[in-house]
């Protein structure tokens, strides 16, 4: 299985190809230094660069993994939870390719994404069950 994915829960434009467990590529635009004079992220100006950065972000990471839209088999987003106008970006972007290329779509918590982490080794990540050791997972979210 092929599948693109995307990410914009927060201030992080992101677009990664894996296929069957092995990441092909992985591409992400920061807007730290945009927010830098802010003190912290304005979610009106992540979404505006989201919307500047989600395209070329997502070509980047097909064209790094010579894979071409028809190839892929689903599109996964970022669903929730995160900034709110700034989740829609990413999540419409992959609604009207999963329905254009007529593929699945799968929304990701962002949350319980995190607690994955641990099966994924190496730079690209890849996931390596043989590798995993037992672990306990404490998830603390919010900036409020």
């Amino acid at each position: 299985m092929r599948l693109l994915a995307i990410e914009t829960s927060c201030d992080e434009t992101s677009a990664a190809v894996i296929a069957d467990g092995r990441t092909l590529s992985m591409v992400v635009s920061s807007q730290i230094e945009t927010h830098a004079e802010y003190g912290g992220v304005v979610p009106e100006l992540a979404t505006r660069e989201h919307l500047k950065n989600l395209q070329p972000v997502v070509q980047q990471a097909l064209g790094k993994a010579n894979t071409s839209p028809d190839q892929l088999d689903a599109i996964a987003a970022t669903r929730g939870p995160g900034l709110p106008p700034a989740l829609m970006i990413g999540w419409k972007a992959a609604q009207a390719m999963a329905y254009s290329l007529e593929r699945p779509l799968i929304g990701v918590n962002h949350v319980q994404a995190h607690l994955y982490s641990p099966w994924f080794v190496g730079d690209p990540p890849q996931s390596s069950w043989d590798l995993f050791e037992s672990n306990i997972s404490l998830i603390a979210s919010g900036g409020h």
